[in-house]
């Protein structure tokens, strides 16, 4: 019975924390799945949503759906590393009973997971990069008003023409 395998159904709730690197988010439910010796069927993305209600302080949440086998007396040891993991927010296992192997294999959108955490590393990037060009324009400007500010103190400390010369009568 040690080498029977059984398929399960796994829903992941990420926190939109953890999304933000997507890719090893992704690579974190791989590696729980790789503890177990588990063979992942499909891996895809369900949904992303507001939550009715906050979990560990987050109001947003990515799902992701796996469909995997596995031998049954390791689905405890995935649900300890999940309920220890920081970015897993919430998740369920259920046996796959439900499904055919080809069903669950057309769920498989693992290369659109990998696309989606490109795209989101790729915003990562432009969106820093418009934060610093941002925030060294603002430097920048602030720097120009210092240096005008100091001109014009300056020119208010040296005492005019008409004021310096005493007026003749």
């Amino acid at each position: 019975m040690a080498d029977q395998k059984n398929h399960y159904e796994t829903m992941f709730l990420i926190s939109q924390a953890a999304a933000a690197d997507f890719g090893a988010a992704v690579d974190h439910i791989r590696s729980l799945f790789a503890r177990i010796d588990a063979e992942i069927i499909a891996l895809s993305k369900w949904d992303e949503r507001r939550l009715a209600f906050e979990i560990k302080k987050q109001r947003r949440g990515i799902y992701i759906l796996a469909y995997f086998a596995c031998d049954p007396t390791k689905v405890a040891e995935l649900e300890r590393s999940c309920n220890l993991s920081d970015q897993i927010l919430r998740f369920m296992t259920i046996k796959a009973d439900h499904l055919t192997l080809e069903e669950m294999q057309a769920t498989d959108d693992q290369q659109g997971l990998a696309d989606e955490a490109k795209l989101r590393e790729q915003q990562a990037a432009e969106s820093a990069k418009r934060t610093s060009s941002a925030k060294s324009r603002t430097e920048q400007e602030e720097a120009e008003a210092a240096a005008e500010d100091s001109t014009e103190e300056a020119s208010a400390d040296e005492p005019r023409a008409e004021e310096a010369a005493p007026a003749e009568a």
